[in-house]
């Protein structure tokens, strides 16, 4: 999210109605914007614990179940996101967030699989990136590539992954 609070990102791991949705960013909001910066980067809400971190003008905020998930490898694995960002856009901004959020969701997709961290490494996260990218301008041009290329890409990107679930958490917000 901005500074403002509008939410430029967000990937949900849990089943929420979009009402409760709404409601749940108008409470985060200003939990996470209104705290001064010498504060730590944990909040207590709702039986949750909001971890956040800023970076620049945006925000990127992660709840997870106190009992069960480490608060610290919720930073780290933002700190991974918002480097592949960097590494991805060349110096991540907000426009980049708004403008390619599908890229956006891409990446973090690579970095967590169902709300938990599936790839450590950001050189094999954006070797995966590199590949997807170069089926969608394969695809843009119109030539297929043949089996061989497609195949390849298809499995250095990590698609048919199988997809997890994660009972607790709301999952990351940027």
């Amino acid at each position: 999210m901005s500074r403002q609070g509008k939410v430029r990102l967000a990937k949900w791991y849990s089943t929420y109605s979009q009402r409760d949705r709404a409601v749940v960013l108008r409470e985060v909001a200003p939990a996470v914007l209104g705290r001064p910066p010498k504060l730590c980067n944990f909040v207590d809400w709702r039986g949750l614990r909001l971890c956040y971190r800023r970076y620049a003008s945006l925000f990127f905020v992660c709840a997870v179940d106190p009992s069960g998930d480490n608060e610290l490898l919720a930073l780290e694995t933002v700190h991974l996101y918002v480097e592949a960002l960097d590494r991805y856009f060349g110096n991540v901004c907000e426009l980049d967030l708004v403008f390619n959020f599908h890229k956006a969701h891409y990446v973090l997709d690579e970095l967590l699989l169902g709300g938990e961290p599936c790839e450590p490494s950001r050189r094999a996260a954006a070797r995966a990136i590199e590949a997807q990218d170069q089926l969608v301008e394969q695809a843009k041009l119109g030539n297929g590539g043949g089996g061989g290329e497609r195949g390849e890409a298809a499995a250095a990107t990590g698609s048919g992954a199988g997809v997890g679930y994660r009972p607790s958490g709301m999952g990351y917000e940027v």
